[in-house]
Formats: C-alpha cells, structure tokens, sequence
C-alpha cells in the first residue's frame, strides 16, 4: 500500500462560508476576522487492485485551469482515469467540491471511470438543499456522469475495505478502513479530522454531535494505537499522515 497527501493548501472560511486562499507565510490572519482558517488534503492510496482517493477538496483550479487534485494526481505518478474508486466521508463542499470539474460549460463528474462510494442518507441530504454545507449543483451533475454506489449502515465493500456510519460531524457520516500487502489505514474524515483535535479532547461546536464526535475521536485513536492503523488527517496543518501513541491516558501522533 502506498498512501499520497494530495494537499490543497490552507483557507479561511468566514459566516458566508467561503473558502478563501490564505498563505501562512505571505498573508496576515488579523486581516480575516471572524474566519477560520482550515487545510485541506485528499488522499490517493494505492493498493495491489485499486488506485483510492478519499475524499476531494474544494474542487479548485491552478493558475492554469487544471483541477488542482488532478495536478496532484498526476505529480503522485499517475492519472485522474486511474482512481478506481473515490470513498466520501461526506460531502459538505470542501470534501466534495472536487467531485466534478467544469467541461465545455458544463459540470461533469471528475473521475468518469471511478465508484463513487456515498452513505444514502448523506446523499439524500445533499439533494435536499436544506443546507448551505452542500452545493447541489455538484451532486445534480454527478447523477449523468458518475457511477454512484450508495451504501447504507456498517458494511464490506469488498476484501480489505470496509465502511462505517459515524454520525457525529454530520448526521451520516462515515469512516473508511483499508488493509492492503499488510499495511492498515483509517480515514476518519472530519472525525478525525487533526492530530491536535485528538490530543486536545475537546468538543467542536462546528459539529453535528460534538460530544459524540468527541467521543469517536477518542475510540478511533485507541484502536489506532491498539490494533497499528496509519491514520490520515483531512484537515491537518502539517502531519497529515500519522501512527498514533497512546500512552498514561494521553495521545501523540508520531509521522508514519
């Protein structure tokens, strides 16, 4: 298994909810008040039968035009037709922005030969408009171009990928674990978001079930700990690929 970092940059995101590009190193966060500041990072994992991505950011282009998690894509070895399967955590609009990408004017799946693997219910709140964390026009595309597969509960989606219904950033969230050539990985999404949130033990009121995320960030860091799982962190500023400690009822994240 090899597991890539497909990383977005950094945003802050103010009450319209839009995501602007912030540069640690150039910009002034005073400048931004009332924002947070947020990083993004897909992630690709390659195993002996797939080529995964987790998730897919904002969905922005270069300088250039070109989606920047194709560019990434491609600078990891290979090409955006190669992602076999796309696993969504859930799909507020900076996990599933990148979903789709603009052709001829119009809006088309961004991995035309990939499974899209969604929770049902996530996918049914998407499409209901009744929030401004989803950007339906995304997901109105993703109906003609994208081979949607739509899961519902804990399941296998095959030998060495398995799902689970979480529910505490959003009501149907889900967690990904792959095993593959002996190598284990978790993605929590946004329930494991950063390592800091796990050494912290705090509760995020940007949550739909802060106390029950809370708790899962807890669970999943011990069974990472426990069991070896390399964990990837979606919103990390800098370690977002790491093994957990667990040790004297504290955690520490160690680069994998």
């Amino acid at each position: 298994m090899k597991i890539f970092a497909l990383k977005e940059g950094s945003y802050s995101v103010d009450a319209t909810k839009k995501f602007i590009p912030f540069n640690p190193e150039t910009d002034n966060f005073r400048e931004r008040p009332g924002s947070i500041f947020i990083h993004v990072n897909p992630f690709l994992v390659q195993t002996a039968d797939d080529l995964i991505l987790l998730d897919t950011g904002l969905g922005y282009k270069d300088k250039h035009g070109e989606l920047i998690i194709h560019k990434h894509i491609r600078n990891a070895g290979f090409e955006p037709e190669d992602v076999s399967l796309v696993l969504m955590s859930h799909l507020h609009y900076d996990h599933s922005g990148g979903l789709v990408v603009e052709r001829n004017g119009k809006l088309q799946a961004s991995f035309r030969r990939a499974e899209h693997v969604i929770q049902k219910k996530e996918w049914e709140k998407a499409m209901s408009g009744s929030s401004s964390s989803y950007h339906k026009e995304i997901f109105d595309a993703l109906l003609d171009s994208a081979n949607l597969n739509f899961v519902d509960g804990n399941g296998i989606l095959q030998p060495g990928i398995s799902y689970e219904l979480s529910g505490g950033h959003s009501p149907f969230h889900q967690v990904f674990r792959i095993v593959s050539d002996g190598r284990k990985c978790f993605f929590g999404g946004d329930e494991l978001p950063e390592p800091e949130q796990l050494i912290r033990k705090f509760i995020a009121k940007y949550d739909f079930d802060g106390p029950k995320a809370m708790q899962l960030r807890e669970k999943y860091g011990k069974e990472a700990a426990e069991e070896g799982w390399t964990c990837l962190f979606y919103h990390a500023k800098s370690l977002s690929i790491g093994n957990v400690v667990y040790q004297d009822d504290h955690f520490m994240v160690v680069p994998a």
